[in-house]
């Protein structure tokens, strides 16, 4: 699949808003923290997304009843659901100067389209060296899950399976959709996040 910026201007990838508030001293600290002996871009990029992934917990992989709706939210709690998670994980990346946006899938809640359909959040970080996007999942890994940091081959939490009519959105976005934001700030439990939508 081919990534597709929705805006031309890479600059909009390293804005803070509502949401990505990486201004937010605490991600300023953390960020700082983590990449303080760190020069190259992709080991920056490489600790920035280990840290999400396994240092901040999915918020149901440990039955929380929390909420997080911005990126220092999600560092004060140490918790979200996917769409959080790739808050934080944007937020440092433009904290740390690296272009990152937001990517979305539609999944099968279960194994088979009659368990329904949700919305999951992933990020695009831009390489300088080669000029392009990858992936990256920072939805934390469990049995059956296995996200990795790689360059060259995907490995996502989800790999698609379109014959069960999931799909890969293609739109890196510099911000989150409002329809995504505005069913996150609704739920008052994470298992109430049920999100579906045909585009994105």
């Amino acid at each position: 699949m081919e990534l597709v910026p929705e805006s031309g201007d890479i600059g909009d990838y390293l804005r803070a808003d509502e949401h990505i508030d990486l201004h937010h001293a605490s991600i300023q600290q953390k960020t700082g923290e983590l990449l303080a002996s760190l020069t190259d871009e992709r080991g920056r990029i490489r600790t920035l997304f280990e840290y999400v992934r396994d240092g901040i917990l999915h918020s149901r992989d440990v039955n929380s009843k929390r909420v997080t709706v911005c990126a220092s939210e999600v560092l004060e709690h140490k918790e979200g659901i996917c769409i959080s998670k790739s808050l934080l994980l944007a937020a440092m990346l433009r904290c740390a100067g690296i272009p990152a946006g937001l990517c979305y899938q539609r999944l099968t809640v279960g194994d088979t389209p009659d368990t329904g359909y949700i919305i999951h959040g992933l990020n695009a970080v831009f390489l300088s060296d080669e000029k392009r996007w990858i992936r990256l999942d920072a939805r934390g890994n469990k049995e059956g899950v296995d996200a990795q940091f790689s360059v060259d081959e995907e490995r996502i939490a989800f790999p698609i399976e379109a014959e069960h009519g999931e799909k890969d959105f293609p739109t890196i976005h510099s911000r989150p959709p409002r329809s995504v934001m505005d069913h996150l700030k609704s739920i008052r439990d994470p298992w109430e996040y049920s999100f579906d939508i045909q585009e994105l």
